[in-house]
């Protein structure tokens, strides 16, 4: 009796090459309910590289417009584009890359979210204030928040748990002066200061290590998580850890008594 086996039967498997790292716990990025904040660049592409992770339960804020200078660095934007708001635009495309996969679009500000019901937060935002709000809201809620920005070549990544610094520990004066001042092209009302350089490697390796850490911590790895603020400088290829204290007056560090 002669046993046929299917050729690359293995093949079949979406994940199969992710779960050949055994510690990647795919399925649990199934379950996962996961928000990111901001729909611009940085937003793009974090969402594309969960979806090919395998996350597929996501809700996106964002309350921007597509205009012509996002489409260079903005894999789910097109040209027909122009004027659309960039959560629905992401969402309607989202599932191409993941069918079964489900981006839901709320167009608002963050600071407008009442629910915070989720395993995750990622942060792509272009403002301190948002960031801090982020900061403070998913470190009450103990969820797990990962941070990211760009300027030009640079970026960095900073993950913020249920213990050690939160990313106001790292804030100081000038970060303060800065809180309602944002560098995006809409958003009535704001005081705006010119906008920052910004090009689709950089924010790709950003996108990239902010999902990477998504990844270590729905997996039960958060020991593997950068465990300060990790910079990377796109003209050199080279990352610096910068070591941040726990600030004991953070605002954000509070007990169990003091909620």
């Amino acid at each position: 009796m002669t046993l046929c086996v299917k050729a690359r039967e293995y093949d079949s498997d979406r994940f199969d090459r992710m779960r050949r790292i055994d510690w990647l716990d795919v399925d649990n990025f199934h379950k996962a309910k996961c928000l990111v904040v901001g729909a611009g660049a940085l937003g793009n592409e974090v969402v594309k590289c969960m979806l090919l992770a395998g996350f597929r339960n996501i809700t996106l804020v964002d309350m921007d417009e597509i205009v012509t200078s996002n489409l260079s660095r903005c894999v789910f934007f097109r040209e027909e584009d122009g004027g659309r708001k960039k959560a629905e635009a992401v969402a309607e495309r989202a599932s191409g890359l993941y069918p079964g996969s489900e981006v839901t679009p709320i167009v608002s500000k963050i600071q407008e979210l009442k629910e915070w019901d989720f395993d995750i937060v990622l942060g792509c935002l272009d403002n301190i204030s948002a960031r801090l709000h982020v900061n403070s809201h998913a470190r009450y809620h103990k969820i797990p928040y990962i941070d990211g920005a760009t300027d030009g070549f640079r970026g960095k990544v900073q993950v913020v748990l249920e213990d050690g610094p939160c990313l106001e520990c790292g804030m100081n004066g000038s970060h303060m002066s800065l809180m309602e001042k944002r560098f995006s092209c809409t958003g009535g009302g704001s005081i705006f200061i010119p906008k920052l350089a910004s090009e689709i490697t950089t924010t790709s390796v950003i996108a990239a290590v902010q999902v990477r850490e998504a990844m270590k911590i729905l997996s039960g790895r958060r020991e593997l998580c950068i465990k300060n603020v990790m910079y990377y400088d796109g003209q050199s290829g080279a990352t610096t850890d910068l070591e941040i204290s726990e600030d004991s007056g953070c605002p954000n560090h509070f007990t169990e008594e003091s909620k």
